[in-house]
């Protein structure tokens, strides 16, 4: 989603040093909780929705863009505050402090994307980071990339977090969300305040084979038995991906009155007409016998079949071929005309399911951080340290340079700031200078701290929204919500939740 702000804001203090302390408010009232793919059969799903069809779904998804103009008349000099008294969490692998510096930015493995299908059902994207957590299956982005602000719906379908993905390598496997956290706030009032979210995941997979199965199924006698067979099989959790559709079917062993509900005038051989293939001569002879005693069209005495006569001046007398399954054309002389017979039938219709169902196999590649680490976190924090912005930018400026393409991470590097965006209900908001555009860069990780070596540091912030905050048709800065004691109450409600495997 990106969103374009018009910011206030004014340069508050520098970062004291870090307590590790947790804040007295975080009220387990003030977290909301969402299930995703709440069993291991549905994340099979899921990452099968995306591994399938030689992940197209993958390579097709665009930035979520869904534009929000934030008006640019309000200026603020207000921001946030602690709530209480400064902390951090350490990064996985960094609960003993490492004091090694590099002057090289050395880009973070924990840093991803997240897969989900919109509003507009279409496949989408944004940035993320893997955070430290109990189980080391935690993510963190951008609340409305993970909770459907738009038509509404409590939360985005087949959601994914993918470290290190690139134009279709997941190296670390897909992560499948179980559970996302936000605060109650952001889930009801959409407060930009608390626009940030945290989702336990499954242990990764990767995928060791597409089994294809052609799986057509039926006859249904209506369209709306077949139209419950079919959800009903798209249902069901232990397939992967499939591609089903339904098709009319002619029953020609179910020959009826014309104008029964469900059936259809067809042209017809001889031996669809006979239906049973002991009578095909007798039946033929009928035919004959009908076609004869008409120059024009009829209907036979039953009202299930009949025949169209037109005259013609080629053509030799008798059936168009040997074969009673071909022989739809009779051929007549009368005097000195010839005439040629074509056959119908009213059949029943009923209809099959036809299609190919994807059958994805796939291997446990274990936890999220043991894999690829994960971010430590900090909150109430004084402003005006610097940080380390890390995403995957797309889109273009408004005066219509596309700077970044969305496919490879990027940094920047700048100090926060105070900032208010009233538009969006954001009085306690954070910036920071960055050239980054917004789509694509919401749910980007905020790191301070940052360990070049160890890749590691402590996440402080999520990209919530873009800002030309100077007015020349490029944007210049990114915000966040402040991580403060209400941050640290959502975070602590999913840090110690179990996800498990899926296979």
């Amino acid at each position: 989603m990106k969103r374009t702000l018009a910011l206030g804001g004014v340069a508050a203090g520098l970062l004291a040093a870090a307590a590790v302390a947790a804040p007295a408010a975080n009220a387990a009232g003030d977290t909301s909780s969402t299930p995703l793919a709440n069993t291991n059969l549905a994340a099979q799903q899921v990452a099968a929705f995306w591994y399938g069809e030689a992940k197209a779904n993958l390579i097709n998804a665009t930035p979520y863009n869904v534009e929000t103009t934030i008006p640019a008349k309000h200026v603020s000099t207000g921001g946030p505050s602690a709530d209480s008294k400064p902390g951090t969490v350490p990064a996985i692998g960094d609960e003993k402090k490492s004091t090694s510096k590099s002057k090289n930015v050395n880009l973070p493995k924990t840093t991803g994307k997240v897969f989900f299908i919109g509003a507009d059902h279409k496949p989408h994207w944004c940035s993320a980071t893997s955070v430290q957590s109990q189980y080391h299956n935690l993510v963190a982005t951008a609340g409305h990339c993970v909770y459907d602000t738009e038509s509404n719906k409590a939360t985005l379908d087949k959601w994914v977090f993918i470290p290190g993905y690139y134009q279709g390598k997941t190296p670390w496997g897909i992560y499948v969300g179980k559970q996302a956290f936000t605060h109650y706030d952001f889930d009801v009032y959409e407060d930009g305040d608390r626009d940030y979210a945290f989702v336990t995941v499954y242990n990764g997979v990767l995928p060791t084979g597409d089994t294809v199965t052609t799986k057509p199924a039926g006859p249904y006698e209506t369209k709306a038995e077949a139209e419950a067979a079919l959800a009903k099989f798209k249902a069901d959790k232990t397939n992967g991906h499939s591609r089903l559709w339904i098709k009319p079917y002619v029953d020609w062993a179910h020959k009826v009155v014309v104008g029964t509900p469900g059936s259809y005038k067809f042209a017809a051989s001889v031996a669809q007409l006979a239906v049973d293939p002991s009578t095909i001569n007798s039946a033929r002879t009928t035919l004959e016998t009908q076609a004869k005693a008409h120059t024009s069209d009829s209907t036979f005495s039953d009202n299930t079949w009949g025949v169209k006569v037109t005259k013609v001046t080629t053509g030799t007398d008798g059936w168009n071929s040997t074969d009673a399954t071909k022989q739809t054309e009779f051929i007549y002389t009368v005097g000195a005309d010839k005439y040629k017979a074509t056959f119908w039938g009213n059949f029943d219709v009923d209809y099959k399911i036809y299609g190919k169902v994807h059958w994805i196999n796939l291997k446990d590649v274990g936890r999220l951080g043991d894999n690829v680490g994960g971010q430590g976190l900090a909150y109430n924090q004084k402003i005006g340290q610097p940080v380390f912005v890390f995403g995957y930018p797309s889109g273009s400026h408004p005066d219509g340079n596309h700077a970044f393409s969305g496919k490879t991470l990027k940094w920047s590097y700048g100090k926060t700031f105070a900032a208010t965006a009233p538009a969006i209900k954001g009085d306690e908001l954070v910036g920071v200078k960055s050239s980054f555009t917004g789509e694509g860069s919401i749910g980007s990780s905020w790191l301070l701290k940052y360990n070049n070596s160890r890749r590691l540091g402590y996440l402080n912030g999520v990209t919530i929204g873009v800002s030309d905050s100077d007015k020349n048709n490029r944007i210049d800065t990114s915000v966040s919500p402040y991580f403060d004691g209400e941050l640290y109450g959502v975070y602590s409600a999913a840090k110690n939740l179990w996800s498990g495997k899926i296979v």
